[in-house]
């Protein structure tokens, strides 16, 4: 069963990665832009191919610990089946995507290897 950590509030500043494929890309497109809107966060492109270590297409949503306890039961609530990965900012990157790694729903295999 996967049980993955959820968001926890403890860093200063977070990258949601909501991940998506061709049929959900419509559907994630619109979650990001109103994320965006709603909580006047910095959306990234909707990516239609694998960036950084990310194994599925993705947009990435920068937010801070001032807006985490707002926007993450939304976007929770609103990502539908979606996997969301929710990271820490620390500077250190492979820290941040194991050990600071959080998630909506299931978690998706990440590439550690450019890390």
């Amino acid at each position: 069963m996967n049980n993955p950590k959820r968001p926890i509030n403890i860093h200063k500043g977070y990258h949601a990665h909501v991940y998506f494929n061709q049929e959900t890309l419509d559907f994630a497109s619109k979650l990001c832009k109103e994320a965006g809107e709603r909580f006047g966060l910095k959306v990234g492109r909707v990516h239609q191919k694998l960036v950084g270590p990310h194994t599925q297409w993705s947009c990435q949503i920068t937010f801070s610990h001032k807006s985490f306890d707002a926007f993450i039961p939304w976007l929770d609530e609103n990502r539908g089946s979606l996997s969301v990965l929710v990271h820490a900012l620390t500077g250190d990157d492979l820290a941040d995507h194991t050990k600071y790694a959080y998630w909506l729903g299931d978690s998706v295999e990440i590439n550690l290897d450019g890390l």
